[in-house]
């Protein structure tokens, strides 16, 4: 079989340092930018804008949380969402 795919397990042995310092200063700016809603000197989309105004708010949300999931912090088991089976058998069928 040349053409499986990597499990989750042998990703994670994979992630380097860089890698993983980059993704926490990401996760840590996705915070700040949250915990700084309104005060004015972090911006990016004026929130009084009808519509569009919370869009940066929900991508700051987005990458939080994308963030703390490759640190393995699943914040899905919070709103009742059922874990992945991770005991799927994956079987080729060939015609002859």
């Amino acid at each position: 079989m040349e053409n499986q795919k990597p499990t989750r397990e042998q990703g994670e042995g994979k992630r380097s340092l860089f890698g993983s310092i980059v993704i926490g200063l990401f996760g840590a700016l996705g915070v700040i930018y949250l915990i700084n809603p309104t005060a004015g000197f972090i911006e990016l989309i004026p929130d009084n804008i009808p519509g569009i105004g919370n869009l940066d708010e929900a991508a700051a949300v987005m990458l939080v949380i994308s963030c703390l999931s490759y640190f393995g912090i699943d914040l899905g088991g919070l709103f009742g969402r059922k874990p992945k089976k991770e005991d799927v058998i994956d079987i080729e069928v060939e015609d002859r």
